[in-house]
This record gives structure tokens, C-alpha cells and sequence, in this order.
């Protein structure tokens, strides 16, 4: 159980983590102790065997997150006690924080409920599976405010789009709606803001059905071997297939298929 959390809703439903930005009055800005909170969030989600995926959202229906609490930092900066920042959050509150969590194998659906600006669209973009209310809408608006959006959405929004489409919102902090991101295939589903939560939960529901090592294991080589020529690729070694081809549930899924039954997962 982690405890002491004021800025983070941590449920666990079944294999369900569920990971809420809970700051709906700053339009779930993201805080030191928010980040510090989170930190310990996902160590409890990575090293709890019984959680098999997890749903990030904001809390309201205004902002899944407006991103970093700019307001927290301006009062930093004018006591000089904060550093100038570059990429990444190494010896931050937080570290590694989700952006950051290369290794992290089990998945990590985003809820995106109204705006997901600067960090937050960053946590987005850190997510294996979006799914948007069509009334959602994503920025990078770091170049606006003299800085760059240094957790990762630089490099993540300029592989995941196309080269001159990511690089026009980079400088510009332009805006894109649910719809746009869909088109530009950074959105995996936009529905009506009134079945967000129904289509997450058809998400959840068909992730829980396969079987959880290999799930682990298919994101861990798409990640892996991204930027790999195919033949590498191929002769790579993979932790988590490792895991998934001497598991018992490589041989429950062909049994079970053979006997006309749902499979049982153990999940190790």
C-alpha cells in the first residue's frame, strides 16, 4: 500500500491499476509532490505481481493535465533554489518518473479527459494506448515559455508524427484537437466524452484477456528494437520473452484453445 498521497489517486481494482491526477482546481499541474508521488505510485505498480496494467487519468473533466506547475516554479525561480533544467529528471522528486521508465514492461493506458498540455501531453505520449474524449486536446506550449518540453515530448512527439507536423507544433506551441491526433495516429480512439469510460474498460478488458507475459513481452521488443535493423531485431535477446517462452502460460494458451475454454493466466 503506498500511503500519505494527497495529490495522487492510487486504486488497485483487481489487475487493474488505476493512477489518478488528483489536483482539479490547477487543472492536475503537476507539483514536486505530485512527481514524488507518482514515483512511488509506479515502484508499487512495477513490483506488484498482481497488476497486470494500468489506466492513467486526470481527475474532472477539464485537463487530464495541464502539464508542469508553472506557478510552483516561477515562485522557485525567484527564491533561486531551482536549478536550471534540461532533459529528463534525474535527482528530481520522482525519478525515474514515467517518461523516464524505459524498462517499465507492463502497460499503461491513458485516460485523456479535456486538455493535455505540455507534461501532460508528455505523460500521454509515455502511455503504450490513448483513448481521448472527442472534447480533449493536446500542446506542447514550452516554447512559449522559454523552455522546451524536456520530458520527453521533443523526441517522442517527433517519432510518433510526422517529422514537419511534430516539428510546427514544437515551435510553435500550437494546439491539436482529439480528432487531429487521431488522424496523425497519436490517439489510438476518440469517443464522446460520455463513453470514455466505457471504451477504456473495452481496452482493459481486452488487454486482461491475453495472456500478461506476453503482453510484457511484445512491448518490450516493439520498444527494443524501434530503431533496430530488422536482422538485429531478430537476433536480440529479450528479458521478458525470455520469461514469457519458459512460462507455464506459452502452454496454457495452445490448451486451452484445443479444449474450447478460457485460458488461466498465471502471469509468471
Amino acid at each position: 500500500m503506498v500511503k500519505d498521497l494527497t495529490a495522487v489517486r492510487y486504486e488497485k481494482d483487481g489487475r487493474v491499476a488505476r493512477v489518478t491526477l488528483d489536483r482539479p482546481a490547477s487543472l492536475n499541474a503537476m507539483d514536486l509532490r505530485m512527481h514524488e508521488e507518482l514515483g512511488r505510485v509506479w515502484d508499487d505498480f512495477e513490483a506488484d505481481d498482481e497488476l497486470w496494467l494500468a489506466v492513467l487519468t486526470g481527475a474532472g473533466d477539464r485537463a487530464f493535465s495541464a502539464g508542469q506547475d508553472l506557478k510552483e516554479l516561477a515562485a522557485r525561480n525567484r527564491s533561486d533554489s531551482a536549478a536550471p533544467s534540461t532533459f529528463g529528471s534525474e535527482g528530481k522528486p520522482g525519478w525515474p518518473r514515467l517518461t523516464e521508465r524505459f524498462d517499465l514492461a507492463k502497460p499503461v493506458i491513458a485516460r485523456v479527459n479535456g486538455h493535455a498540455f505540455g507534461g501532460g501531453f508528455e505523460l500521454a505520449l509515455a502511455c503504450d494506448v490513448i483513448v481521448a474524449a472527442d472534447t480533449a486536446t493536446f500542446a506542447l506550449p514550452e516554447a512559449k515559455l522559454g523552455l522546451i518540453a524536456g520530458a520527453g515530448g521533443v523526441f517522442r512527439l517527433a517519432r510518433q508524427a510526422p517529422h514537419r507536423v511534430a516539428l510546427g507544433h514544437l515551435i510553435t506551441g500550437r494546439p491539436m484537437t482529439a480528432a487531429r491526433a487521431y488522424e496523425l495516429g497519436l490517439v489510438n480512439e476518440v469517443v464522446p466524452a460520455e463513453e470514455l469510460d466505457a471504451c477504456v474498460d473495452g481496452w482493459v478488458a481486452d488487454v486482461l484477456r491475453c495472456a500478461p507475459l506476453a503482453v510484457r513481452a511484445i512491448k518490450e521488443a516493439v520498444a527494443t528494437a524501434a530503431t533496430a535493423p530488422l536482422e538485429q531485431a531478430f537476433r536480440t535477446r529479450y528479458r521478458w520473452e525470455e520469461r514469457r517462452m519458459h512460462s507455464a502460460d506459452a502452454l496454457e494458451g495452445p490448451r486451452a484453445f484445443v479444449e474450447k475454454r478460457p485460458p488461466q493466466w498465471q502471469g509468471r
